[in-house]
């Protein structure tokens, strides 16, 4: 009897998965395999028997081109009755059934260095700007927990982003993270280029998530232009590409301008949009067995969502300012994912198609934005400027259907009738062209003559 014990006692102690595993099936989007032993998040090389893990981090192509060893990158996503599962970070065409399954015991990492500046990566961090491989100084993981609570530093100075209306309206505190809320087409693309181009921040980490292909190069080339590319890292995971590439695209940047905040830099993070970087986690937790819950969003996206945002913001030295396009259907801005991240962030900037439709750009809807900040980065006499503009904008709003029709008449309301007079120089305000610069002490200066200290106050 106690040989056969030890024997039990010896068996429960084998471990059933083998260091390498096999692919035994794909359902959907989820490779099934037997082994190997690895966590969640892991990356694994899915080759044929017999073939290596190649060398170095990524830089070797997804998928086997004619007279290569194929193979695949994939990462462990779950388990479910025995094997594990996983996600490809490529195109699964030519798996087959008995390819084996390594794990690297890692999650995926980035090459963070100064040479990253004026490159473009793709999703996992392999250049593709044929500007060759990047001189790394270090590897960071694309996964961190954000800053602790009390080590933050107090937002306490203004970050200029090169455009007025933000700038004198709605200052941006460096270490501030702000949405940028608006439908398809009303220019958030035209205005994260400005802000790239004309921001006081040391460095500009750029995430293109979900993007069209054919947009990636014009806003490099369009937006972005040569000098603002000189001193930002763009990435860019098409909406072409696996959800779970699209989703590493927004980590891994997230992750560069940890790098160059963890410098002691002030980074400026301009990530379009999170509102893809969702639809690419719904893809995932659906495939790994979630069930779905508002609109169809399953539950990792709403816990990704702060994690992620999270990582933003300052430190115990440098800061990551962070501006995240949402795009809401319809212009509905209680969707599920607009109203999280709202939520979320330290304000919030509506770009209006109304406004846009009537020649104004940047088309931001200044009542319906806030930033959250403004008033620790300000000093008074701004903050009552900005105050007064506002006021006269909702007068002039609140009357505009009655002036438009002609039922109002001049002299019927003086606060109607100094609101309208105000009107042209703050339309002229409010409106920037896309290569016209300007800085924070600009726009204070052009508001506080525009309102200024002297002046009766309110409309």
């Amino acid at each position: 009897m106690s040989v056969l014990a030890e024997a039990r006692r010896r068996i429960r102690r084998v471990d059933p998965l083998p260091l390498v595993g096999q692919v035994t099936g794909v359902v959907g989007l989820t490779i099934q395999a037997r082994g190997p032993r690895a966590r969640v998040g892991d990356l694994c090389w899915l080759g044929p028997p017999g073939s290596a893990v190649p060398p170095g981090p990524l830089w070797r192509p997804a998928l086997a081109r004619e007279g290569e060893v194929p193979g695949l990158w994939g990462e462990v996503v779950g388990f479910r009755e025995g094997l594990t599962l996983l996600m490809p970070l490529g195109d699964p065409a030519g798996l087959a059934p008995g390819w084996e399954v390594r794990s690297l015991g890692r999650p995926l990492e980035v090459p963070v260095g100064p040479g990253l500046l004026g490159r473009v990566l793709d999703g996992l961090g392999r250049p593709i700007d044929g500007k060759g491989p990047v001189p790394a100084e270090a590897y960071y993981p694309v996964t961190q927990s954000p800053p602790h609570p009390l080590a933050r530093q107090r937002i306490r100075t203004p970050l200029s982003v090169g455009v007025r209306a933000i700038d004198g309206l709605l200052t941006v505190g460096r270490g501030q993270r702000i949405g940028i809320f608006a439908g398809s087409g009303v220019g958030k693309s035209t205005l994260l280029g400005m802000m790239a181009r004309g921001t006081q921040a040391d460095v500009t980490v750029i995430a293109l998530v979900g993007e069209r292909g054919r947009e990636v190069r014009e806003f490099i080339e369009g937006d972005l232009g040569e000098e603002g590319l000189r001193r930002s890292v763009v990435v860019a995971a098409t909406s072409d590409q696996p959800a779970l590439v699209r989703l590493k695209g927004a980590l891994l940047a997230t992750a560069i301008a940890e790098y160059f905040r963890d410098q002691g830099l002030d980074v400026l993070l301009l990530m379009d949009s999170v509102t893809r970087l969702a639809m690419a986690q719904r893809e995932v937790g659906l495939a790994v067995g979630e069930p779905p819950s508002s609109r169809g969003y399953t539950p990792s996206v709403f816990s990704l969502l702060p994690r992620l945002l999270e990582r933003a913001g300052t430190a115990e030295r440098g800061s990551i300012t962070g501006f995240y396009t949402v795009l809401v259907d319809g212009d509905d801005m209680t969707e599920p994912i607009a109203d999280t991240v709202r939520g979320i962030l330290d304000g919030h900037i509506v770009l209006s198609r109304r406004l846009a439709a009537h020649g104004q750009y940047p088309a931001i809807d200044l009542l319906q934005s806030v930033s959250r900040v403004m008033r620790q980065v300000t000093d008074p006499a701004h903050q009552q400027a900005a105050a007064r503009f506002r006021q006269y904008l909702a007068t002039y709003r609140e009357a505009e259907d009655l002036i438009h029709v002609g039922a109002y008449k001049p002299g019927q309301s003086p606060e109607i009738d100094a609101a309208v007079a105000k009107l042209p120089a703050m339309r002229r305000y409010l409106m920037q062209g896309v290569e016209e610069r300007t800085d924070l002490r600009q726009a204070i200066e052009e508001l506080l003559a525009l309102f200024p200290p002297d002046e009766p106050a309110g409309p």
